[in-house]
């Protein structure tokens, strides 16, 4: 049977990618299925190169064609940021009490808090965009890309349980929704990971011969 890796240990990213994945009759693997424990420093300049850098070291280490993905959000009124540095843009703090000097990154929730602190005194709207890039790679070595992206703004409240991330101050207009506030038919179908999947599909044909 055909199967490919979902190469990441971010258990949300799993959750999506598993279902938007489900259609393609390809069976899904996790690093857990295979007792696979593998940690890929994301220190590329472009999604590209840290999406294809994640699956091929998933791939060579497995055996198995991999799936990784890098994605960001990008916020018109900082320029860009934090894009690249999503998942690491918060300061880093010391752990209360440890005694050790060791500093530790915060979590989703200060990084929300940090760019929301970062916007206070920036002109609403906030336009930004998620953007997502999807590598395929083979244990040979061969690497192709998907893309997608999804439009918005952030909003200076959270709203919404769902999601991980950004997602509660990410406000879709068109439906009065953030992306928290989604369930996942709907974020399945808008987010730009769902349409970075929906544009990898002919790839994974290609590649599983489907």
């Amino acid at each position: 049977m055909n199967k490919l890796l979902i190469a990441t240990n971010n258990h949300g990213k799993v959750i999506e990618l598993q279902d938007l994945l489900k259609v393609t009759g390809i069976q899904l693997l996790t690093p857990v299925d295979i007792h696979l424990s593998l940690e890929v420093d994301e220190d590329g300049s472009t999604y590209a190169e840290n999406a294809s850098k994640k699956a091929l070291t998933f791939a060579q280490a497995s055996g198995l064609i991999s799936l990784a993905d890098d994605s960001g959000l990008e916020v018109d009124a900082l320029d860009g940021a934090p894009g690249l540095y999503s998942a690491r843009y918060a300061p880093l703090r010391l752990p209360p009490f440890s005694g050790k000097m060791k500093e530790q990154e915060g979590g989703d929730a200060d990084r929300r808090a940090f760019l929301l602190q970062n916007l206070k005194y920036k002109p609403r709207p906030w336009k930004a965009h998620f953007h997502a890039t999807i590598a395929i790679a083979t244990p040979s070595g061969e690497v192709e890309f998907a893309e997608g992206n999804c439009f918005g703004e952030i909003i200076p409240a959270e709203r919404g349980s769902g999601g991980f991330g950004y997602d509660p101050i990410f406000f879709l207009p068109e439906l009065n929704k953030t992306m928290a506030e989604l369930d996942m038919e709907q974020k399945n179908r808008l987010s730009h990971r769902a349409l970075a999947v929906m544009n990898a599909r002919p790839v994974l044909n290609k590649m599983f011969g489907l």
